[in-house]
C-alpha cells in the first residue's frame, strides 16, 4: 500500500518507519498500522482503531462482489479457500439495467393475452387495470430504488435488500416467495411457449388429438404437459451444462421482443392507411371459427348447379338444399367483416367497453341483427368460436399481472454494475417507464384498430388461426410468432438460471435450516440441487397446464414481495434510522405505504384465496425461521421498529403505577455464582419460571466483587453463564451482573436501579442464606437484613426461599399434596396471589392450595373461618380453608432458655477478644452447660434438633441446635449473600402475632467491656436473665412454628408472611435467630413481605 497517506501535525515530518526514531522497531506488526511519530499517541489501540488511510485504502479497492460486503457475511462466506480475483464490474445503466429490466417485464402476456384482456374488460377497463399494475410496480422501484441506493448491495438483489432491511425472518420469508415467484414464472414462459409452438406454428405436433369440439381444450391441456415437461427437461440441462450459453443468447431474445413490438407498431401505423386483409365469417351476431371451411358463403355454385358450401355441410346433413339444417343456420344471414379494420376505422368507440363472457358462451358482435329460438340448446361441436372460460375484472388482474413482474432484474445484477446505486433506480424507473407507455399505447391501439370478436377471441380461431396480435404486425404475422417464441424460451431459461441462484443465497445464508443442503453446487459454484428443486417446482406449474391457472399463482408470490420491499422502504423512513442515507432522494414513506396498499390491495382483487394461501405460506416461514433459523444481526429496520415500540411502550407505561388488577409479580432474582461464575442455586431460576410462566418482567442480577477494570471479563462469564440457566430453564427476561467494591452496594443498586422507565420489579426474590451462623464477619446476615430493610422501604415485595435447593425442577410433577399458605397478616394479598400463579404451572398444577390463619382467645374463630371462605370466593381463588386457634399459654422454659441462649452468643462474640480456638472452647463449656439446663428444666423438648441437611455442620454430624448456634465452623465456604427488599408493610394484627420489633435491647450496652474478659466474666453471661421482648419474640416464634409444622409438616410448600426487621439494628442477630426458629423442620418454605400496596382484588 505505497500510496498511504499519513496525517501530519505542525512540525511533523511525515516520515515513514524506518527513519523514525520513535518507533520500536521490533513490533513490526504494529508499525504497519501507523507512519510517523504523529501517530505514536494511538498506537495501543491500533489493533481496534485502524488509521484512517488504512481505511479508505481498503475501501478504495472493495469490489461488488456477489460474495456480499466483507464486512457484514465474513462469516457466513469465508471458506477458508482464496477466492480468485475478478474482473472489475464493467456494465452501465443501459446494458446493466435497462436492457434486462426490459427482458424480463416484456413477456409471454403481451403477446397471447394482452389482446384477449382488452377484447373481454374494454380499452377503459384494461386502461386501469394496466394503469394499476404499473403504479404499483412504479412506486415499488422507487422504495426499491431507495434501499439499493442506501449502501453497497451485493449481488442477491430484492433478497439481499429485503433480508438487510427487515431483518432474516422477513427476508427469508420474502426470499422464497420471490424465489418460488420467479420459479412459476419459468413455469409460465414454458407453457407460453408450448401454446406458440402447438397453436401457432406446428398444430400438427399435438400428441393428443381431439374426437370432438368440446375435447380440445383437455386435449390441449394434455399436450402442453407432455411438452412443457420435454421443454423443461431441456431448459434444465441447458442452464446446468452452463449458464455461459443462457447469457450469450440473452441479447438475442431480447431482441427478438423489441422487434416484435416494433413490428405491432409497425402494423398499427400501416392499419392507418393499408389495413391488412383478415376476413371475420359471422352467422347472425355469431363469429364462426374458420378451421372447417374457406368460403363465407351457405350456398357456391358448381358448375350450374348451386349447391351447399364447406360451410353448408357444417350445419346441415348433406350438401343438397333440400337437407336439414340447424335452426339457427336456416334463420340468420352469412356476413363477413373485416378482422382489422385499422386505426382510422372509428372502431375504438365500440370497444371502449367490457363485454365479459362466461364459459361455453359463443363470441358475438354487438349490433348485428340475430334470430334465435330460445329453447335451442348450442351445439359445441358447431364452428362457433366460443369462451373457454369465465373472465370477470379480478380474474383479468391476476392474469394481466405477471406482465409487470421483471422490475428487479437490475437490482439481481447489482454485482455486475459499474456503480449500481446511480444505475439501479435510473435503469429501473426507465424500463418501468418504458414499458408502462407500451402497454397502455397497447391498449388503446389494440382497441382502436381490431375487430372486438376478434379481441375477445383468443385462439385466433376466427382468423384462420393466427397469433391476434400478429394479424396487426407488419410485415408478416410470422414476425410476432416467432419472435414471441424466442422471446419466452429466453425469459423460461432466465427464470431457470435465476431462482436456482436465489434459493442459493437464501441456504447459504443459513437463516432457513432444512434449506441448507441447497446451498451446496458444483466447483465452480453452480446451485445443482437448487437448480433439482427448481425444475421440480417448476413441473408442478406445467403439470397445471394452463397459463390463465399459472399467471395469478406467480402475481401473488411477486405482489407479496413487492410489498415488502414498500414496507422495508416505509418502516427504514419513518424509523430515521441513522443509518438510512440514500443516494437516491426521490422518495418518500406515503409512496412507500400507498405502494405496499396497493400491492395487498391486488393481491386480493386477483385472488382472495390465493392471496390468503400465499401469505399463509410467507407466515409459516416467517415462523419458522424465527423458531428454528440462526440468529443474525443485520441491523434490520424491524429491530429499529421493536426499539421505537418498546419505546413509546415505555413512556406509556410511565404514566402511572398498574391498577390492582394489572398487577404481577415482576421479579429481580438475587443469585450469586461460584467461583468459575456458575450459578449456586439453579433451582431459584426453576421457580422463577414456574411463578412467571414467561410473563412479565424478570431480571436475573447478581454481585461480583471488585472493580470494573479488573473484573469485567468475569462479568460477562457470569452474565453469560446467568444467560445459560435462563435459556435452561425457560426463564424470559433479562440478567444484570453489577461489579460494586462490596456486595451490600451492589445489591442496593441492582434493588436501586434494574429496570426501565415504567418496567420495572416491584418484588425481589432471594434465596435464605444458609450457613450465616457460621460466618466469621457477620457480614452475610447483616447484608440480608440490610436488603430486607432496602426493600421495605423501596415498597418492593420481597420473596426468600429457605431450603432453595430441595425446591423441585420444572422437570419435576407434584401428582398430589398441598400449597399451605399461612397468613397471619395482611401484606396486600401477596400470599394469596402466589399459589395461584404458581398452580397455572404443571409442577404445581395438582397442588392443592389450603389457607391457615391464626386466631387469638378473643377471635370468633367460627366467624373468621366464614369471612375468609366469603373472601376466597369473590377472589375466585379455590382453597381449603382453617383456622387455627392459638391459646395464651406459659412462656416454656424451653423458650426462656433458647432466648438466653441467643442473647449470650451475641453478647460473648462482640465483647471477647481471645483466638479463634480459645474462643471456641470457651463457648463450648458454655454450650455444655446450657444444654444440660435445658434437658433438665425441659427434657419434653429435647428433639427439637436441626434436620434439615444444608445447615448441618461440616464433619457431617447431627448437632444439636444450641452447638451449631454457638460454635464456628472452620471449613464454611465463604457466601456472597444474594437479597433483597420490598416495602413498607403495613401491619395489623394483634401484638402477639405481629412479628416486628418493637423495644430496645439494653443488655449489651451495659455489659460492654474494653478490657479481656475473664472466664468467669463469661459464666456470669449465663446466670444474666433474658430481654422479656425477646424472650415473647421467641415465644410466638416456637408456639407458631409448632402449630405450622403439626399442620404443614407433609406440605410440598409453606408461604408465610415474614416478619420485619428490627427498628433497632443491635438486634439484627436476633432476628435471624427468629426467623430459624419459625421455619425449623419444614422442608420448602417461601417467606414472603408484601410491598405496602394491595395486589389482589375481587373487583372485575
Amino acid at each position: 500500500m505505497s500510496g498511504r497517506f499519513t496525517v501530519t501535525g505542525g512540525g511533523g515530518d511525515g516520515n515513514p518507519k524506518e527513519s523514525s526514531p520513535f518507533i520500536n522497531s521490533t513490533d513490526l506488526e504494529k508499525g504497519k498500522e501507523y507512519d510517523g511519530k504523529n501517530m505514536a499517541l494511538f498506537e495501543e489501540e491500533m489493533d481496534t482503531s485502524p488509521m484512517v488511510s488504512s481505511l479508505l485504502s481498503g475501501l478504495a479497492n472493495y469490489t461488488n462482489l456477489p460474495q456480499g460486503s466483507r464486512e457484514h457475511e465474513e462469516a457466513e462466506n469465508n471458506d477458508g479457500g482464496k477466492k480468485k480475483p475478478v474482473q472489475a464490474p464493467r456494465m452501465g445503466t443501459f446494458m446493466g439495467v435497462y436492457l434486462p429490466c426490459l427482458q424480463n417485464i416484456f413477456g409471454v402476456i403481451l403477446f397471447l393475452r394482452l389482446t384477449w384482456v382488452v377484447g373481454i374488460a374494454g380499452i377503459m377497463e384494461s386502461f386501469c387495470m394496466v394503469f394499476l399494475c404499473c403504479s404499483c410496480t412504479m412506486l415499488t422501484a422507487i422504495s426499491m430504488s431507495a434501499i439499493a441506493t442506501n449502501g453497497v448491495v451485493p449481488a442477491g438483489g430484492s433478497y439481499y435488500m429485503i433480508s438487510r432491511s427487515l431483518g432474516p425472518e422477513f427476508g427469508g420469508a420474502v426470499g422464497l416467495c420471490f424465489y418460488l415467484g420467479t420459479t412459476f414464472a419459468g413455469a409460465m414462459y414454458i407453457l407460453g411457449t408450448i401454446e406458440i409452438l402447438l397453436a401457432y406454428i406446428f398444430p400438427a405436433m399435438a400428441i393428443f388429438k381431439a374426437e370432438d369440439a368440446s375435447g380440445e381444450a383437455a386435449a390441449m391441456l394434455n399436450n402442453m404437459r407432455v411438452y412443457g415437461t420435454c421443454v423443461l427437461t431441456c431448459m434444465a440441462t441447458v442452464v446446468f451444462v452452463g449458464v455461459k450459453y443462457v447469457n450469450k443468447f440473452a441479447l438475442v431474445f431480447l431482441g427478438c421482443v423489441i422487434l416484435s413490438i416494433l413490428a405491432i407498431y409497425a402494423g398499427v401505423i400501416k392499419s392507418a392507411f393499408d389495413p391488412p386483409s383478415f376476413p371475420i365469417c359471422l352467422l347472425g351476431n355469431r363469429t364462426l371459427s374458420r378451421h372447417g371451411f374457406d368460403l363465407c358463403t351457405k350456398m357456391v355454385m358448381e358448375g350450374n348447379e348451386t349447391v351447399g358450401s364447406k360451410l353448408w355441410e357444417l350445419f346441415c346433413t348433406s350438401r343438397f338444399l333440400n337437407a336439414t339444417c340447424d335452426e339457427y343456420f336456416s334463420m340468420n344471414n352469412v356476413t363477413e367483416i373485416e378482422g382489422i379494420p385499422g386505426a382510422a376505422s372509428g372502431l375504438i368507440q365500440e370497444n371502449l367497453w367490457s363485454s365479459y363472457l362466461t364459459k361455453g358462451v359463443i363470441v358475438e358482435k354487438r349490433g348485428l341483427p340475430s334470430v334465435s329460438s330460445p329453447d335451442t340448446p348450442v351445439d359445441m361441436d358447431q364452428p362457433y368460436v366460443f369462451s373457454d372460460m369465465t373472465s370477470y375484472f379480478t380474474l383479468l388482474v391476476g392474469i394481466y399481472f405477471p406482465s409487470v413482474t421483471g422490475i428487479m432484474a437490475g437490482s439481481n445484477r447489482s454485482g455486475d454494475l459499474r456503480d449500481a446505486q446511480k444505475s439501479i433506480p435510473t435503469g429501473t424507473i426507465l424500463a418501468i417507464a418504458t414499458t408502462s407507455a407500451v402497454y397502455i399505447s397497447s391498449v388503446v391501439l389494440f382497441g382502436a384498430c381490431i375487430e372486438g370478436v376478434v379481441l375477445r377471441d383468443k385462439f385466433g380461431e376466427a382468423v384462420n388461426g393466427n397469433l391476434v396480435v400478429g394479424t396487426l404486425a407488419w410485415p408478416s404475422p410470422w414476425v410476432i410468432v416467432i419472435g414471441s417464441f424466442f422471446s419466452t424460451c429466453g425469459a423460461g431459461l432466465q427464470s431457470l438460471t435465476g431462482a436456482p441462484r436465489l434459493l442459493q443465497a437464501i441456504s447459504r445464508d443459513g437463516i432457513v435450516p432444512f434449506l441448507r443442503v441447497f446451498g451446496h453446487g458444483k466447483a465452480n459454484g453452480e446451485p445443482t440441487w437448487a437448480l433439482l428443486l427448481t425444475a421440480c417446482i417448476c413441473e408442478i406449474g406445467i403439470l397445471i397446464a394452463s397459463l390463465d391457472e399459472v399467471a395469478p399463482i406467480l402475481s401473488m408470490f411477486f405482489l407479496m414481495c413487492y410489498m415488502f420491499v414498500n414496507l422495508a422502504c416505509a418502516v427504514q423512513t419513518l424509523l430515521r434510522t441513522p443509518n438510512w442515507r440514500p443516494r437516491f432522494r426521490y422518495y418518500h414513506w406515503t409512496l412507500s405505504f400507498l405502494g405496499m396498499s396497493l400491492c395487498l390491495a391486488l393481491m386480493f382483487i386477483c385472488s382472495w384465496y390465493y392471496a390468503l394461501v400465499a401469505m399463509l405460506i410467507a407466515g409459516l416461514i416467517y415462523k419458522y425461521i424465527e423458531y428454528r433459523g440462526a440468529e443474525k444481526e443485520w441491523g434490520d429496520g424491524i429491530r429499529g421498529l421493536s426499539l421505537s415500540a418498546a419505546r413509546y411502550a415505555l413512556l406509556r407505561l410511565e404514566e402511572g403505577p398498574p391498577h390492582t388488577k394489572n398487577w404481577r409479580p415482576q421479579l429481580l432474582v438475587l443469585v450469586r455464582g461460584d467461583q468459575e461464575q456458575n450459578v449456586v442455586h439453579p433451582q431459584l431460576l426453576s421457580f422463577t419460571s414456574q411463578l412467571k410462566a414467561g410473563k412479565g418482567l424478570t431480571i436475573v442480577a447478581s454481585v461480583l466483587e471488585g472493580t470494573f477494570l479488573d473484573n469485567h471479563p468475569q462479568a460477562q462469564r457470569a452474565e453469560e453463564s446467568i444467560r445459560r440457566l435462563m435459556e435452561a430453564e425457560k426463564v424470559k427476561g433479562f440478567c444484570q451482573v453489577v461489579i460494586s467494591s462490596n456486595l451490600r452496594d451492589g445489591m442496593s443498586h441492582l434493588i436501586q436501579s434494574s429496570g426501565l422507565g415504567g418496567l420495572q420489579h416491584n418484588t425481589v426474590l432471594v434465596g435464605w442464606p444458609r450457613s450465616w451462623r457460621q460466618k466469621e464477619d457477620h457480614q452475610t446476615w447483616r447484608n440480608f437484613i440490610e436488603l430486607v430493610r432496602e426493600t421495605t422501604a423501596g415498597h418492593l415485595a420481597l420473596l426468600v426461599a429457605k431450603n432453595v435447593a430441595m425446591f423441585p425442577g420444572n422437570q419435576e410433577r407434584f401428582s398430589e399434596g398441598h400449597i399451605d399458605v399461612w397468613w397471619i397478616v395482611h401484606d396486600g394479598g401477596m400470599l394469596m396471589l402466589l399459589p395461584f400463579l404458581l398452580r397455572q404451572h404443571k409442577v404445581w398444577r395438582k397442588c392443592k392450595m389450603r389457607i391457615f390463619t391464626v386466631a387469638q382467645m378473643d377471635d370468633n374463630s367460627i366467624q373468621m373461618k366464614k369471612d375468609l371462605t366469603t373472601f376466597l370466593y369473590h377472589l375466585r381463588i379455590t382453597a381449603e380453608v382453617e383456622v387455627v386457634e392459638m391459646h395464651e399459654s406459659d412462656i416454656s422454659a424451653y423458650t426462656y432458655e433458647k432466648t438466653l441462649v441467643m442473647e449470650q452468643r451475641s453478647q460473648i462474640l462482640k465483647q471477647m477478644h481471645l483466638t479463634k480456638n480459645e474462643r471456641e472452647r470457651e463457648i463450648q463449656s458454655i454450650t455444655d452447660e446450657s444444654r444440660g439446663s435445658i434437658r433438665r428444666k425441659n427434657p419434653a423438648n429435647t428433639r427439637l434438633r436441626l434436620n434439615v441437611p444444608e445447615e448441618q455442620a461440616a464433619d457431617g454430624e447431627e448437632k444439636p441446635e444450641e452447638e451449631v448456634q454457638l460454635i464456628h465452623d472452620k471449613n464454611a465456604t465463604t457466601f456472597s449473600s444474594s437479597s433483597q427488599s420490598p416495602g413498607d408493610e403495613v401491619e395489623a394484627a394483634p401484638e402477639k402475632v405481629h412479628l416486628t420489633w418493637t423495644k430496645e435491647k439494653s443488655v449489651a450496652e451495659k455489659n460492654k467491656s474494653k478490657s479481656p474478659v475473664s472466664p468467669e466474666g463469661i459464666k456470669d453471661f449465663f446466670n444474666m436473665k433474658p430481654n422479656q421482648s425477646n424472650v415473647r419474640r421467641m415465644h410466638t416464634a416456637v408456639k407458631l412454628n409448632e402449630v405450622i409444622v403439626k399442620k404443614s409438616q407433609d406440605a410440598k410448600l409453606v408461604l408465610l408472611n415474614m416478619p420485619g426487621p428490627p427498628r433497632n439494628r443491635k438486634g439484627d442477630e436476633n432476628y435471624m435467630e427468629f426467623l430459624e426458629v419459625l421455619t425449623e423442620h419444614l422442608d420448602r418454605v417461601l417467606l414472603v413481605r408484601g410491598g405496602g400496596r394491595e395486589v389482589i382484588t375481587i373487583y372485575s
